[in-house]
């Protein structure tokens, strides 16, 4: 789907076909697009940019200064906390609303010494059937756990991300999508569940198996729940494009909040 420059028509065609896995994991209209890529610990389940970062009119404020700064990301149980790298110091952390629902809020941390700063939050959505610790293909449920951050790619033009980006009009959603899905993939992150971090987002390979799905991405927002991916509004994306540093190790920490606490 995604990659760029000259390439042989046997190469085209593999592409095309690992394009369509991709797309049919991330959340179109009856698409069935379930789940792919690695977790940090298995599949279970500087602050802020400079003010010239775009800003979600949907967003939240950071805390008051008068408030006590956490030196752990608020509401996430010790056993997904011990699964953030220790390297890690950007956490978007995705709190669903509940294990059967697509609706979420999505909260960027960054960690300055040992205290984890609230930088921005955004409305989000998740699979349409909630989450799951045992995401398998086609479920339409979101994965439970924490997982890096490590590409991103779409349809428009890099917008000055530090992530490795692959831009190319193969990630346009088909046109026999609802037209509200058509551009669900202008900007891409790829969650690394059952995939080699650090590959493009539509790059193929899932060392957990095809049962477990693949391409995982948070992506633009189309209004209600994906088929297992984290869509977010174009500002969102772009703020977090911007944001997102590969020198702190990025990771998400996703799931339903009871499956968060526990």
């Amino acid at each position: 789907m995604r990659h760029g420059g000259v390439r042989s028509r046997a190469a085209a065609t593999v592409a095309g076909v690992l394009l369509l896995a991709a797309l049919s994991a991330c959340g179109g209209t009856d698409t069935g697009r379930g789940g792919g890529s690695r977790a940090v610990a298995g599949p279970e389940g500087s602050a802020a940019p400079s003010s010239a970062a775009p800003s979600s009119g949907a967003e939240s404020s950071a805390p008051a200064s008068s408030a006590p700064a956490p030196t752990r990301i608020p509401d996430i149980g010790d056993r997904l906390h011990r699964r953030i790298p220790a390297t890690s110091r950007q956490v978007l952390a995705v709190y669903g609303d509940g294990a059967d629902s697509a609706e979420a809020v999505a909260v960027l941390y960054g960690k300055r010494g040992p205290v984890w700063e609230r930088v921005r939050s955004w409305p989000a959505h998740n699979g349409r059937k909630g989450w799951t610790p045992d995401h398998r293909l086609g479920d339409n449920r979101s994965p439970v756990g924490v997982f890096t951050l490590t590409a991103a790619g779409g349809v428009l033009a890099d917008p000055g991300t530090r992530l490795p980006y692959t831009r190319s009009e193969d990630y346009a959603a088909p046109r026999w999508w609802d037209e509200s899905h058509w551009h669900d993939f202008d900007y891409v992150i790829a969650i690394d569940y059952n995939r080699v971090p650090g590959t493009p987002p539509d790059d193929g390979e899932q060392p957990l198996g095809e049962e477990k799905g693949g391409g995982i991405w948070l992506h633009l927002d189309h209004g209600d729940g994906t088929s297992a991916c984290v869509s977010l509004s174009k500002e969102a994306m772009e703020y977090l494009l911007l944001a997102l540093d590969p020198e702190r190790d990025p990771v998400v920490v996703m799931g339903d909040r009871d499956a968060l606490k526990a």
